[in-house]
């Protein structure tokens, strides 16, 4: 158990084995927000690096497969796990998610491969 709420950053497939298909990318992103809610339950605040990179590519007037997004989503999770103090690696394949969990282990943060494992947040008062 831990006081402190962590902000842990949710990984996995996005546009992998996608084709660049839209419906199946949000398809994975809903796979990866399933994680939010029981990561919020154990007292903590997920985060998904598309709910930042998306918004900023569509700013660009670009979509996900545009050219310019792997200059935004890659560099949008690193910028990320700079604030973050853990990752859940949920499964698939995802090199971006693979490279989420090479930064996490080399900045010494914990990464998580099941939301199981995730430590639950003692109860505080709210008050």
């Amino acid at each position: 158990m831990t006081d402190k709420p962590m902000l842990i950053l949710i990984a996995g497939p996005y546009r992998s084995g996608t084709d660049g298909d839209p419906q199946a990318m949000a398809a994975n992103l809903a796979r990866l927000e399933t994680a939010a809610w029981p990561v919020f339950a154990a007292g903590h605040l997920p985060v998904i690096g598309e709910w930042i990179a998306l918004p900023v590519l569509r700013s660009a007037g670009v979509g996900p497969t545009a050219p310019l997004a792997d200059q935004v989503l890659y560099p949008t999770a690193d910028r990320l796990l700079a604030h973050c103090d853990a990752v859940l690696r949920l499964p698939g394949e995802s090199a971006g998610a693979d490279q989420d969990v090479a930064t996490a282990r080399r900045r010494g943060l914990p990464v998580y491969n099941g939301v199981a494992d995730i430590p639950r947040r003692t109860p505080q008062e709210t008050m």
